[in-house]
C-alpha cells in the first residue's frame, strides 16, 4: 500500500469509525499530507526513526513551532500505530521522539481600565435588541471567566440561577460541571436581555442567546460581535472572548492573591495551566514598580536612576 493511499484509508476510519471531528480531520489530513510528502517513493516500512527526526528538524528550520511539531508527531504517532496494527509497518518510528521547545507564550489579557471602556462604552448604532444580548454576553464572559463554548451553550434554565442566586452552573471541559459566581454588572446586563430576548428568540429555543434569525447564537458569531464592539470602543488590539476569560482570571488574582480559588472558577484540571496567570500578574506588578518605586523612576531627560 503507497502512502498516499493508506493516510486516505486512516482519515477515513477517523471519521467513520471513531468519529472524530471535522476540525481535527482536518488538522490531521495537514499533518498526514506533509508525511506523504516526506516519505515520497519510499515504502513507509523503510521510515525508520532517523527519517522522522530528519523531518522535524526541516520544519522547525522553515518556522514550524514546537506546538506545532508536537500535533504533527501526534498525528504521524497515531498513524503509524494504526499500520503497525495492521502489519504494514515493524515498528512505530515515532515513538520517543520529542518536538523542540517553544518560548512559553503569555496569554493576551486586558487591563482593568481597558475592560472597563470596552464594557461601559454603549455602541451608537445598530439594533438595541442585539446591542442588549451583546452586553449580556461581554458582561458574562468578564465576570466569569467562561469559555466561548460555555457561554453559547448556556439555555434559558440556567437565568434564574444568574439573576437571583448570583452564580452560573457550567459545563466544561471533559464534562465535568462547575458552579461560577456571576457579579452585579453582569446580572444587570442579564436581566435586561431577558426582557427583550422574545423579540428575537423561536418560540421552542431554549438557548439564553439567540441570534435575529432565533435560534443559538454561534461561536463565530459571538467572536465577530466581540471584535466589532472593540473596533467600535477604538481599542487597537483585536479582542476575543478567551481575551475576557484571560482578563477576568488575572484581574481576580491581581485583586485576591488566591490561585486556587482562580482554578477552580476557570476550570482547570491542573494548578498548572492557572500558574501562566502568576506570571501576568507579576507583569503587572512590575510595571507599578517602575511607575512608583522612586529607585526604579527615572529622572526627566536623565537614563540615570532617580535617587
Amino acid at each position: 500500500m503507497d502512502t498516499a493511499t493508506a493516510v486516505s484509508d486512516y482519515l477515513a476510519e477517523l471519521a467513520e469509525q471513531r468519529r472524530q471531528s471535522p476540525h481535527t480531520l482536518s488538522n490531521y489530513g495537514r499533518d498526514l499530507k506533509r508525511l506523504v510528502l516526506a516519505a515520497g517513493d519510499q515504502p513507509l516500512h523503510r521510515f525508520d526513526a532517523l527519517a522522522v527526526r530528519r523531518q522535524v528538524a526541516v520544519l522547525h528550520g522553515q518556522g514550524l513551532s514546537g506546538r506545532s511539531l508536537a500535533r504533527l508527531l501526534s498525528a504521524w504517532r497515531g498513524f503509524f500505530k494504526w499500520m503497525q496494527l495492521r502489519g504494514e509497518v515493524p515498528a512505530n518510528p515515532c515513538e520517543g521522539i520529542k518536538p523542540p521547545k517553544s518560548p512559553k507564550r503569555l496569554p493576551r489579557a486586558l487591563s482593568v481600565e481597558e475592560a472597563q471602556g470596552l464594557l461601559e462604552q454603549s455602541p451608537e448604532a445598530g439594533d438595541e435588541c442585539l446591542n442588549c444580548r451583546d452586553q449580556a454576553m461581554f458582561e458574562l464572559f468578564y465576570s466569569s471567566g467562561l469559555r466561548l463554548a460555555e457561554l453559547a451553550s448556556l439555555d434559558m434554565d440556567t437565568l434564574e440561577g444568574m439573576l437571583i442566586e448570583g452564580e452560573v452552573r457550567v459545563l466544561g471541559k471533559r464534562s465535568k460541571i462547575r458552579l461560577v459566581p456571576v457579579g452585579r454588572k453582569a446580572r444587570e446586563a442579564l436581566a435586561a436581555w431577558a426582557r427583550v430576548r422574545d423579540q428575537l428568540a423561536n418560540q421552542e429555543e431554549t438557548a439564553l442567546f439567540v441570534s435575529q434569525r432565533g435560534s443559538r447564537l454561534s461561536l463565530r458569531m459571538i467572536q465577530e460581535r466581540l471584535r466589532r464592539r472593540a473596533l467600535e470602543t477604538g481599542m487597537a488590539t483585536p479582542v476575543h472572548p478567551h481575551m475576557l476569560r484571560h482578563s477576568f482570571a488575572s484581574h481576580v488574582l491581581q485583586s485576591s492573591g488566591d490561585l486556587r480559588a482562580v482554578q477552580e472558577m476557570l476550570g482547570h484540571a491542573s494548578i498548572a495551566s492557572t500558574q501562566v496567570y502568576t506570571h501576568l500578574d507579576f507583569q503587572h506588578l512590575a510595571k507599578v514598580y517602575d511607575v512608583a518605586h522612586p529607585r526604579a523612576r527615572k529622572k526627566p531627560g536623565s537614563g540615570h536612576d532617580g535617587d
